[in-house]
């Protein structure tokens, strides 16, 4: 397979100018995140018309990428939801008009499938499974590596072009825009430290002061964890912030006796910012967040639990991945009537909302055919 290896500026300005020139591009990337706590971008494969370049990010300032991503021509992704991440941080942006060639094949009956399920479906092509645990941060990289990277974007125009023709065929390419739209304004990053505590296996279970503690540790492990670009677990282990909690140790001895606390964590720099954390969280009156059920009122779990059985059966009918259809905080945002409701706007309205409006009016039920489908009935008006 032919490609070009970009390792400066220069040469990625110019292939930024070709693919400007281009109605699309496809791009996909590579990176690790196992040692550090925000995602390194490793290799960036871009194809324009009937070329392909592997830029490397090591090498060139991936800032550089922005012209691109900033402007109109397409970006062809498979599973762009981490690519975007990833590029956000890298280069500061990401590509802003996006077709994920996954999330299309989801609209198409298919359930989050693989690049080479797509491929072979599509192509009738095997892709190589090459070696997965290549350290693409390794310089250089082999030519075997290289063909790998770059067979990821190859096949990309022909899945988009033969998933656009299936979704124009039945009238779904706005869904699949709205959908690659909803993908690329979803927040990415970082979230509130705050609630990191969250991420412990047993923090339902922590009460009281143990609770307060418990949010305390675990904001200062993810703040410390971001400023240093470790990850959290290699600032403090589980057991050693579960510990803390449970025991709320009142000086450093307490402390140093604590289960999965280490010599590190007892360095004058780790001791006073973990002791500070704990003292603060010990004054810290904690309410655990609310379960899924807890996010529409009482009366309307029932009507929640009828529709998302509809939803179900019209991801079925309509061979819809139903995710994508609509999401459990889809029916709750339409329950509550939130004006950003996505089942009340757009064709989600057309294909859902109506139905879900008569089920919440009581003008229909629900009923089992033969088959064991779900049906709508007109309600007993007597």
């Amino acid at each position: 397979m032919s490609y070009q290896w970009v390792e400066d500026d220069i040469a990625l300005d110019n292939v930024i100018d070709e693919i400007l020139q281009a109605p699309r591009y496809a791009i996909d990337t590579e990176f690790h995140r196992e040692k550090t706590y925000y995602p390194k971008l490793a290799l960036v494969q871009l194809k324009w018309g009937v070329k392909t370049a592997l830029v490397d990010p090591l090498a060139v300032d991936p800032r550089g990428l922005s012209r691109l991503f900033e402007s109109d021509v397409l970006a062809i992704f498979h599973a762009a939801q981490q690519d975007l991440e990833v590029l956000r941080h890298a280069s500061l942006v990401a590509p802003k008009n996006i077709f994920d060639c996954q999330i299309a094949a989801g609209f198409l009956g298919y359930s989050t499938p693989s690049l080479a399920t797509l491929v072979q479906t599509f192509k009738k092509i095997s892709l190589s499974k090459g070696d997965r645990l290549t350290d693409w941060l390794r310089r250089p990289l082999t030519e075997a590596q290289c063909v790998y990277a770059a067979d990821d974007v190859a096949h990309l125009f022909d899945l988009h072009d033969q998933l656009s023709a299936q979704l124009n065929e039945l009238g779904r390419t706005i869904w699949v825009e709205d959908a690659c739209q909803d993908l690329v304004n979803r927040p990415s990053g970082p979230g509130d430290s705050s609630l990191a505590w969250l991420k412990l296996k047993e923090a339902r279970s922590l009460k009281g002061a143990s609770r307060g503690v418990a949010q305390a540790v675990g904001q200062w492990r993810e703040e410390r964890a971001m400023r240093s670009d470790h990850p959290p677990r290699r600032v403090m282990s589980d057991m050693a912030l579960l510990g803390i909690a449970q025991r709320v140790p009142k000086n450093v001895e307490e402390l140093a006796t604590t289960r999965g606390v280490d010599d590190r964590h007892l360095s004058t720099e780790f001791c006073r910012e973990i002791m500070t954390a704990i003292r603060d969280g010990s004054k810290r009156v904690v309410e655990l967040p609310g379960h899924e059920s807890d996010d529409v009122e009482k009366w309307a779990r029932p009507a929640l639990t009828l529709m998302t059985a509809w939803i179900g059966e019209l991801a079925r009918q309509h061979r819809i991945d139903a995710t994508l259809l609509a999401t459990r905080s889809d029916i709750s945002a339409f329950l509550r009537k939130s004006s950003d409701a996505r089942l009340a706007v757009g064709w989600r309205a057309i294909v859902v909302g109506e139905d879900l409006n008569k089920i919440l009016a009581g003008t229909v039920g629900l009923s089992v055919d033969r088959d064991g489908h779900l049906k709508l009935i007109e309600a007993d008006k007597s």
